[in-house]
This record gives structure tokens, sequence and C-alpha cells, in this order.
């Protein structure tokens, strides 16, 4: 494997969350007066941190969200986790298979860490992703399987700044990282980093992730692409 380190996504990569998250994130929005449909939803926010959010809303209408949005946003979309968010079909086979071959692997999302806790806890991907802010003192000894998320950096995708600092915190080179993400704008940070990237276009066609190393339909594809087999 000419890897050594893969750095996945985490909404719509390891748990299927975008349909949920997007479609209550463009209802909230609609009931607060700024009409979005999922389309635009998914179109504008897909793999963004919340701030991006804020940031659109504000420079569209010049009007600021209220000040408790966050808070209430992630109220909504946790509570659908818990009634219906499972790991993305076929996911589980592929992290066990790097974790038995000694691949080291880590998450790096644009979600909160209370996020990604309460979709692993749901999926049961927190056995594979052991929960853990991140920083050098919580770095992992095995196979890498630390969690990142934008809120440990100051600028979240389509800035490279988050996958940078997993790279550095997993103490590998940018250039002998891969990452798997599902948006452009994954995409787009994957490449300011200097990384191959693997678009997964099981909701993101390829054509709107152009560059992108390779792209693959169906998770049993991915360990091919990163030169493994799954047995």
């Amino acid at each position: 494997m000419r890897y050594e380190l893969v750095i996945f996504d985490n909404d719509g990569v390891l748990v299927d969350s975008e349909r949920l998250s997007n479609t209550i994130l463009a209802g909230y929005l609609t009931e607060l007066g700024h009409p979005t449909s999922y389309e635009d939803s998914l179109r504008d926010f897909m793999g963004a941190a919340v701030h991006r959010v804020h940031d659109l809303v504000g420079e569209r209408t010049g009007q600021r969200l209220p000040a408790d949005f966050d808070e209430e946003l992630h109220a909504r979309v946790f509570a659908a986790f818990e009634q219906e968010l499972t790991p993305v079909d076929g996911v589980v086979e592929v992290i066990e298979k790097l974790a038995a071959d000694g691949v080291p692997y880590c998450l790096a999302s644009s979600g909160s860490h209370e996020r990604i806790r309460v979709g692993h806890r749901k999926t049961g991907l927190d056995r594979l992703f052991p929960h853990r802010r991140g920083g050098d003192e919580d770095r992992t000894a095995d196979s890498g399987n630390v969690v990142f998320s934008a809120q440990d950096v100051g600028r979240g995708k389509p800035a490279p700044d988050l996958f940078l600092h997993a790279a550095a915190r997993m103490g590998v080179a940018p250039e002998r990282c891969a990452v798997v993400e599902d948006s452009p704008l994954g995409v787009r940070a994957a490449q300011a980093a200097g990384m191959d990237v693997y678009a997964f276009t099981a909701m993101t066609p390829a054509g709107k992730m152009p560059g992108a190393t390779g792209y693959f339909a169906r998770m049993a594809e991915l360990p091919g692409l990163l030169g493994r087999s799954i047995a």
C-alpha cells in the first residue's frame, strides 16, 4: 500500500447522515425566514462546519441567525440520529480490514466532537474510532484511530487546515495520506492539503468533485483504489 495514513470524512462516508442533517437544516432555516430546500442545503452546506451556515446567511441577507441556532440545530439532528442513523453500507468491513492489516487511519470531520460521538455511539463505530479530542496527549498508539474535528482548527473545509492538523498529529507527511471524502468542499480541502483524495459518489456526482485521485460508488470498491483487497 502506498499510503501511510487513511483519513476518513465522517458524515456521508462513515455514517449515513447527510440526508437526515440536510433535511433538518433546510427545514430549520426555512422556519427562520430563510427559505432553503434540501437541494440548496446539500449544495451550500454539505461537508461544511456550522459556521458556514452563519457566514452564508449573513452574506446573503445581512441578518444574523439566532444566538441559540447551533444548539437547536444540533438538538434536532441528534434526535434524528438516535432514531434513524446507520453506518454507510460496507464501511465497517473497510475499517476492519485496515485495522487488521495495521494500516493507520483516522477521522477528520467538519462536525463537532459531540456530533461525531452521538453518531458513532448510535452506529457502533465508536469501537473502531475511540473518541479523543485529537491533541498530542490523546494520540492512539495502535492503528491511528483518532477523531479530529473542525473544532480543533481555526478554519473548516474547504481550507486544508483540518487535514493538515490530522496528518501532523498522526506523524505522517501530507503526500503519504489518502483522504476519503463525499463533498466538493472536502475534496477541495484535501487537494489544498496536498493529499490524494478518493471521492465517494453515492450522493454527489463525480462531476461536482473534479480532480479527485479516484472515484467510487460503493465502499467495497475503496480498498482496491487504496491498493488493498478485502478478503
